[in-house]
């Protein structure tokens, strides 16, 4: 990997604007390093689902534009930004994220970006560029608006999934002050994640232009870590088994399972439908025809989605699905991560029998 304190002129076209990177480490890579990072990052995969969803159409939606493209995302970040990751013309095909999207000198000049909850936000180091796209396109504002008026158990044909879209990663990281995670009344939630001072934004812990992490970044404070998820540095038990010494991204997933289950339980009892998600399957949720267990080909199809919603549930599968799409929620914001897990279970705890003893909200 090899990190930048800039993007050097002769890598783009038609002029530049440096992003103000962490410039620690030396010596600076090379314009070819730079390209070869780049190349290895998702935001150069020319052939991914990202950058080929409307090849039929040969054109991307303003609604997508944004971030499935460099002309939108240039054109969104020069623009008021009047709506949230939206731009009002569509573009053609063809592009993937390039140096001229992120080095665009509107995107150097950012100083703060709404979220799709009405809040607005920014990072140092550089990194505000980055939350245009990792922000998610749902809050959970948009779950509550949605439920608003319902009774908490009883099904309606009003609801869909709320679906928080991918990588939200900078909404988990701002915690409450973006409002991304659904965020139940009479609870207080984790703001911004609080890390030290040359770990704590998006690009002095990922590679800028390959987006991964260097694990030997960690280890001045977390010696012998070799895997992300095992770092912990509080002893409580946040999920009850007991065991204090296991990692924190091994906490957030077993909490995840907890909730996914809880989830399945409810749909059966309260919902009357049993459901099943499917991580890979748009919509994610769908109803378990067969009530297996488990996403058979036949169910996780689109005409077979999931649709017995009642504002309790709805609000339980939208946490679960904003965790589960940020892979790194537990490194992102941990407390956050697990306020929403937790008050998800334990909301649903209320209606059906779940064992939510020993939990500890963080």
């Amino acid at each position: 990997m090899h990190r930048a304190a800039i993007l050097l002129p002769a890598l783009l076209v038609g002029g530049w604007s440096p992003l103000p990177l962490s410039a620690q480490e030396a010596p600076e890579p090379t314009p070819e390093e730079i390209v070869e990072d780049w190349l290895a990052s998702s935001h150069a995969h020319a052939m991914s689902e990202a950058f080929r969803h409307w090849d039929a159409e040969g054109e991307i939606p303003g609604a997508c534009a944004t971030c499935h493209s460099t002309p939108g995302f240039v054109d969104y970040v020069a623009s008021p930004m009047a709506t949230v990751g939206v731009i009002d013309h569509p573009v053609p095909t063809g592009t993937v994220v390039t140096c001229t999207a992120c080095h665009d000198p509107a995107a150097a000049q950012l100083q703060s970006v709404p979220f799709p909850s009405g809040q607005s936000a920014s990072l140092e180091n550089g990194s505000t560029v980055c939350t245009v796209c990792h922000q998610g396109r749902a809050s959970g504002a948009s779950v509550e608006t949605a439920v608003t008026g319902m009774e908490d158990d009883r099904v309606s044909t009003d609801l869909g999934f709320i679906n928080i879209h991918y990588a939200a990663a900078a909404a988990t990281l701002m915690g409450s002050e973006a409002g991304g995670g659904y965020e139940y009344e009479g609870k207080s939630y984790a703001g911004r994640i609080a890390h030290v001072p040359d770990l704590s934004d998006c690009a002095s812990c990922h590679d800028p232009h390959e987006t991964t992490i260097e694990i030997e970044d960690c280890t001045t404070c977390h010696a012998g870590v070799t895997d992300l998820r095992a770092i912990r540095t509080s002893l409580a038990d946040f999920d009850g088994d007991g065991d204090t010494a296991e990692g924190i991204g091994m906490v957030t997933q077993q909490m995840q399972n907890r909730l996914l289950d809880g989830i399945t339980l409810y749909a059966t009892e309260i919902a009357g439908t049993p459901i099943i998600y499917a991580e890979d399957a748009f919509p994610y949720f769908f109803a378990d025809l067969n009530a297996d267990g488990r996403a058979d080909p036949d169910e996780a199809m689109r005409d077979n989605r999931y649709a017995s919603w009642t504002p309790r549930l709805l609000r339980a599968a939208y946490n679960y699905q904003f965790v589960t799409k940020d892979g790194g929620a537990f490194a992102h914001n941990p407390h956050y991560t697990l306020q929403l897990l937790i008050d998800s279970l334990q909301d649903l705890s209320t209606v059906v029998s779940l064992d939510t003893e020993g939990l500890t909200r963080p």
